[in-house]
């Protein structure tokens, strides 16, 4: 089958995640750059990937990449891409996103305004047409310039990944799902262990949680972009990726995933959204403050996401809230403990030195990943 390059964009940081995810689907690695992946794959990896891949933000078919220091080779550079392959004469296209980083082209205005003319001139002369109604399916396109090389990429998903149909209720905070899902990933917890979030809000990790351990595919119950584009992916392989997801689901699976939050409201919005997902049955959710966290078992897993300190009023409750955290953390029997956030003095508050600490940004914002790695089970723990 006719072999196409997919660009995978992430949060920086989740590189490696996204990486192993698209190896464990079998598809070849082109390269891994800052904030994304290329991946070598046929016209079904194009299903796979937005249906299977946990971590990800979209998947663009890469339409190609050129050297453009001014807005003539920019023009000249698009101009010679061949979109004709891709958008039909009836297709809406338009350059929906530009970033630039260290380039001499650095005004996204004009970048999409530029390139779109570049587009339309091309297709010009191939469909002999001197005006497009654009009245079809839609065709976005992301560009990427970085040190003034240009990638263009067209959006097979359309709205991102991290929405995955199952949360429509969300906590001041939330913590995206791509996100919590990568997070999950970077720890050695499995769907057998014990995992706990003392702060879930609207239920974000627990629910990534109950996903993996269920096999649950993310992408299995929405739809994307290029589900319309019947000239590029033929609706069966749609159908046929859809029907793997299904038939890999267990929700027989014995779990013990938990989460808490000192707020009824959130704990409600927490269980409606894991309804939503299917998952309700593989969670415990329950109002509890983090002063009453505990567990009778060993070798549990804390993964969480709590507050950073954003809003002024949370501000004077943080040393204390993260010292209670710590408290509660070092009470647990061979626990281990990951907790992603912004609040510079986390370790300080907690009472000890996180054994890794990663950086990952979270959207703009950038925020660490606090890692205290518990003993790996003996005997008969699990």
């Amino acid at each position: 089958m006719e072999k196409l390059e997919y660009i995978v964009p992430c949060h920086f940081g989740l590189e490696a995640v996204l990486k192993r995810e698209i190896q464990d689907l079998g598809y070849e690695i082109v390269s891994v750059e800052d904030g994304r992946i290329v991946f070598a794959g046929d016209k079904e990896a194009l299903c796979r990937a937005n249906i299977f891949l946990r971590s990800a933000e979209r998947v663009l078919i890469k339409i190609g990449s050129f050297h453009a220091e001014t807005f003539e080779e920019l023009f000249q550079g698009t101009k010679s891409l061949p979109w004709e392959a891709y958008i039909p004469r009836e297709g809406k296209f338009w350059v929906a996103k530009a970033a630039s980083v260290k380039s001499k082209l650095f005004s996204p205005s004009d970048i999409q305004s530029i390139m779109k003319k570049a587009m339309v001139e091309r297709m010009k002369r191939i469909y002999h047409m001197d005006w497009f109604a654009e009245s079809g399916d839609s065709y976005p396109v992301r560009v990427f310039i970085k040190k003034d090389e240009v990638t263009v990429g067209l959006d097979t998903t359309g709205e991102s990944l991290h929405k995955r149909g199952y949360r429509k209720l969300t906590a001041k905070a939330p913590i995206a799902e791509n996100l919590a899902a990568g997070l999950l990933m970077l720890t050695p917890w499995r769907g057998s262990r014990i995992l706990v979030d003392p702060f879930c809000g609207s239920g974000t990790i627990p629910i990534e949680a109950a996903m993996m351990a269920a096999r649950m595919a993310p992408g299995r119950n929405r739809t994307f972009q290029a589900a319309a584009w019947e000239h590029i992916v033929p609706g069966r392989l749609w159908n046929q990726v859809k029907e793997e997801a299904d038939s890999r689901v267990d929700l027989t699976v014995q779990t013990d995933i938990q989460g808490y939050d000192i707020d009824d409201e959130m704990v409600s919005i927490a269980r409606a959204n894991a309804r939503l997902a299917g998952v309700d049955r593989l969670i415990h959710f329950q109002k509890r403050s983090v002063e009453q966290l505990s567990h009778a078992k060993k070798y549990g897993f804390i993964l969480t996401n709590p507050p950073y300190g954003e809003r002024l009023e949370d501000k004077n409750n943080l040393e204390s809230l993260y010292r209670a955290l710590g408290e509660r953390y070092q009470a647990l029997d061979a626990w281990s403990m990951y907790l992603i956030t912004a609040y510079e003095q986390a370790e300080g508050a907690i009472g000890r030195k996180a054994d890794k600490n990663r950086k990952i940004y979270n959207g703009m914002m950038r925020t660490y990943f606090y890692q205290y790695i518990g003993p790996k089970p003996t005997g008969n723990g699990r």
